[in-house]
């Protein structure tokens, strides 16, 4: 199977040099845009790019608003700040999960509650989180989820879009609803990704978005928060450029800020990058068909986008029949210079979020041991496989 893949990945990309996982790719008009901010000299703060690439982003998502940052952990860490998280909450989450969604809740002073995955979707399982609440929770006078064995307060879910994979959103927003609980997506992974015909992030009054590097776009850094109304997201660009206040001249700031505030010249690469979306999430979704058609008859299972679902592909993976398959898959591929990838170590196993809460994570631990990804860069597809 190694041999007959890593020929069938070569063969796609037409290469025989080095294959990496995810590439940026830069057809458009990125130079362009960078050239005209360094000749403005507007490269940092202050720039049109800027509003313009968050623009961009309301219109492809439908937001009401969307807040441009510098990377993906500051937009999580903003969306957990605008939707009231606190030093001493609790947050259930995945954990399944890249270190980024706990990291942001450490920084608020805020701790994980790691409750299992949904083998459909890779990411936070309705059922699993609704069980777990219910042996381990109650409602106090005052309405808020108590945790039964510390008494801190489970304030919110935040599931992770996983891979550009949808979450089960409507059990996750009865469970919000049931528990008064606040939804917050980690939609670091899944722009150009549909829930129901509906863009993830925009289901819950805060998100975030990624642009890293490897991401289905770029901007170098960056990051977005999507904000569910246009008060919200002017608060949030508050927050975000040091709660100054406009003057001409003076500096006075009304409340504690972030300096997070995207640089021009990113926020123009990014703007190029959204013209050019639409043709990598064809082009993504054909690599996706490609590879269901390699592995379609063989003990390797793709991953394929949920039901109701609309996937942006941004990481292509497989289940592998066991944990010698996967370790055999990883090493041989990328000693011939076709880079694959396990998933992350589950988050209860690092050492500064071992002492979490959890559940039993059956799912996420299976999960762990077989997936692999699987090189996803946007490519042209010259005979493609049928599914």
């Amino acid at each position: 199977m190694t041999n007959s893949l890593i020929q069938f990945i070569r063969d796609t990309y037409q290469s025989n040099e080095f294959i990496p996982l995810h590439a940026p790719t830069f057809n458009g008009n990125e130079k362009q845009y960078v050239v005209d901010t360094i000749e403005s000299t507007f490269v940092s703060s202050v720039g049109q790019y800027v509003d313009k690439f968050e623009q961009q982003i309301e219109q492809f998502t439908g937001a009401k608003k969307a807040v441009a940052v510098v990377n993906g952990t500051s937009a999580l860490h903003t969306a957990l700040y605008m939707a009231g998280i606190k030093n001493g909450d609790l947050v259930i989450t995945q954990a399944l999960t890249f270190v980024a969604t706990c990291n942001a809740l450490y920084h608020m002073g805020a701790a994980p509650i790691f409750v299992d995955v949904s083998l459909n979707t890779l990411g936070l399982c309705p059922q699993a989180t609704e069980t777990y609440l219910e042996e381990n929770s109650s409602l106090n006078a005052d309405g808020e989820c108590i945790h039964r064995h510390s008494q801190q307060r489970i304030k919110a879910i935040m599931p992770m879009h996983t891979f550009g994979h949808p979450v089960e959103l409507d059990g996750l927003l009865k469970i919000c609803k049931k528990f008064n609980l606040v939804l917050i997506e980690d939609a670091a992974e899944s722009l150009g990704s549909f829930y129901k015909g509906k863009h993830t992030g925009t289901f819950s009054d805060y998100s975030a978005i990624s642009f890293n590097g490897n991401k289905i776009i770029t901007t170098g850094g960056g990051g977005m928060v999507l904000c569910h109304s246009k008060n919200a997201g002017a608060h949030t660009k508050h927050i975000t450029t040091m709660a100054k206040q406009p003057h001409a001249f003076e500096f006075f700031h009304d409340e504690p800020g972030f300096n997070y505030r995207l640089p021009n010249i990113n926020a123009a690469l990014g703007c190029a990058q959204m013209e050019t979306l639409p043709d990598f999430l064809k082009r993504k979704r054909l690599l996706a068909h490609h590879y269901q058609a390699f592995f379609k008859n063989s003990d390797f299972s793709f991953v394929k986008e949920p039901k109701h679902c609309q996937s942006n592909y941004w990481l292509n993976a497989i289940i592998c029949p066991d944990v010698a398959s996967r370790d055999t898959l990883i090493k041989e591929t990328n000693a011939s210079g076709v880079m694959t990838r396990p998933i992350w170590q589950l988050m209860h196993r690092l050492p500064m979020f071992k002492s979490a809460f959890r559940g039993p994570l059956i799912n996420s631990e299976f999960i762990e041991t077989r997936l692999v990804n699987l090189p996803s860069s946007p490519t042209d597809i010259k005979e493609p496989l049928h599914v």
